[in-house]
């Protein structure tokens, strides 16, 4: 039985995580929700999973959840909230599904008070990858991957020598608009890019993976997982979603992970790790699926793979500037404040006018994600 925390329960990864732990009760727990703003949300999550803790970052309507608990559950309110929950001392492994910077230092400190850790929001690694592997060689913890394409990975590399790897392999949906001429891209709407092909996700992450900037943030991610120089990630489109991710090794073997595409199968996958338990999920068919297709990607119609890898081979503060940019250019697109290929522009634009730190401290990435959101919003309202 292992002692699950989740930060982000209400979002997408969050309900899925919820679902996985229903499917195999003896196994898995989860004694600590956590989010962000969503107070009905959790209200109802805490009322029927009766955790030991919740925590809402949202202060205000953090009362009103206390008091609608009425001292049956644990309630954590505030900036240090997330932190409080995630070093529970009775948690075995912290799930960390918030998007953006927010789970940066709840992740460090479920690592530094010995949890493991399984990761699907991408900023953490993205960011502080080289901090946060550190850290978890240091208290001997693991860092366990959430995203299919990590999850995938990883279940390919289990019990072998980073030096065998010649090439990691993430595969990518190409999303909606793998078609579109670049003309057509001029004139893309919210509506249109939060049609994902084949993934049901969270608005942002839709949106990211429209521009391909989800790919690259990916791309980044699996350069610090799995110990991999950047040159050796690679990114092939595959319509279909059934390979999550590919490693080739140095004999030209290639082994890849298959399902079909649902959350659940990786979150499953991380939580019960080393362990694989039946769960109530449909099987691949493959007859059904009929064939499976893959293309390379266009880096002229979707830069976000180039600029990523530009980021991740130069290091140091560039990933946190990169992902920022992203951030508040994607935000402003969902505001329609933004036309949508300005957010490679946008991006492009900041990390130009950053003057990259070389093995930056904790501090030093922070405020390079600080100064990233500013310059950033300068460029969103310029022509």
């Amino acid at each position: 039985m292992k002692n699950v925390v989740l930060l982000g329960s209400t979002g997408s990864i969050g309900l899925s995580t919820l679902q996985v732990v229903a499917d195999i009760p003896k196994r898995a727990r989860l004694i600590g929700l956590a989010a962000n703003e969503n107070l009905d949300g959790l209200l109802e999550q805490a009322q029927q999973i009766k955790p030991r803790a919740v925590a809402l970052a949202n202060a205000d309507k953090c009362q009103l959840l206390q008091r609608k608990l009425d001292g049956k559950t644990k309630v954590y309110c505030g900036d240090d909230c997330l932190v409080q929950l995630a070093t529970l001392p009775e948690a075995d492994i912290v799930l960390v599904a918030i998007v953006g910077t927010a789970g940066l230092h709840p992740a460090l400190a479920a690592i530094r008070a010995g949890k493991d850790l399984a990761v699907a929001s991408k900023e953490i690694l993205v960011m502080a990858g080289e901090i946060v592997m550190r850290e978890a060689g240091k208290h001997k913890v693991k860092v366990l991957p959430v995203d299919s394409e990590h999850n995938a990975i990883f279940q390919c590399l289990e019990g072998r020598n980073p030096a065998e790897i010649r090439r990691i392999i993430l595969t990518a949906s190409g999303g909606p608009f793998r078609k579109h001429s670049r003309d057509a891209l001029q004139h893309v709407t919210l509506e249109d890019a939060l049609k994902h092909p084949t993934w049901n996700m969270g608005k942002k992450i839709t949106i990211d993976s429209a521009t391909l900037f989800n790919k690259g943030l990916e791309m980044i991610e699996a350069h610090w997982l799995f110990g991999v120089t950047m040159d050796k990630v690679e990114v092939v489109i595959h319509p279909q979603s059934i390979i999550h991710s590919m490693v080739e090794f140095v004999d030209g073997s290639t082994l890849a992970q298959l399902s079909m595409p649902s959350m659940r199968y990786p979150i499953q996958y991380a939580i019960t790790y080393p362990d694989r338990l039946p769960n109530s999920m449909e099987p691949t068919n493959f007859p059904k699926i009929g064939q499976l297709t893959f293309e390379a990607p266009d880096i002229e119609r979707f830069p976000a793979l180039r600029l990523a890898r530009e980021a991740g081979t130069r290091g140091g503060t560039l990933p946190a500037v990169m992902n920022a940019a992203n951030e508040v250019a994607v935000a402003r697109f969902m505001g329609r404040r933004l036309r949508f290929v300005r957010i490679w522009d946008v991006v492009e634009r900041t990390m130009r006018a950053h003057t990259v730190v070389a093995r930056p401290s904790l501090d030093d990435i922070l405020a390079a994600d600080a100064w990233a959101r500013n310059e950033a919003t300068k460029f969103c309202n310029a022509n």
